[in-house]
């Protein structure tokens, strides 16, 4: 654990799993309320840091939440994403992304693209509370 590392010492968002290799929260974000993280329980910076099993264990829970959003949500697309350059913690983003959110078809951290009058989380055809419990549940076995 890195006392510095905002991964290490915050949950990073709604805690919705806690495992022992790696922590699944669903990010705080207006814009984009289907955007979870896969977090690394330990502090590594590079996907190579990890064992080839640990890496497989990580990608089938990257996989895990991105098949509980598609089901629920049937989203355009699906954004993966692990870039760690401003935290340079091991964490993957799964972010449904819609046709009519904010920034469609640019990535979420590009320009906008468009206002709406009504928020993007009343857009989803699932609540926040019953998508985190579909997510929960995906890792119950």
């Amino acid at each position: 654990m890195s006392a510095v590392c905002p991964l290490c010492t915050e949950v990073g968002g709604e805690l919705i799993h806690y495992g022992a290799e790696w922590r699944i929260v669903r990010v705080i974000d207006a814009d984009f309320p289907a955007f979870y993280r896969v977090i690394s329980r330990n502090h590594v910076a590079e996907w190579s840091d990890l064992s080839a099993a640990q890496r497989d264990a990580m990608m089938s829970a990257v996989v895990r939440v991105e098949e509980v959003l598609r089901s629920a949500l049937q989203p355009s697309k699906i954004n993966l994403a692990t870039l760690g350059n401003v935290v340079p913690h091991l964490h993957w983003h799964v972010i449904a992304r819609f046709d009519w959110d904010s920034h469609f078809p640019q990535p979420i951290w590009g320009q906008r693209q468009r206002d709406s009058a009504l928020p993007a989380v009343q857009r989803l055809s699932c609540s926040l509370p019953a998508l985190d419990e579909r997510v929960r549940k995906a890792f119950e076995s």
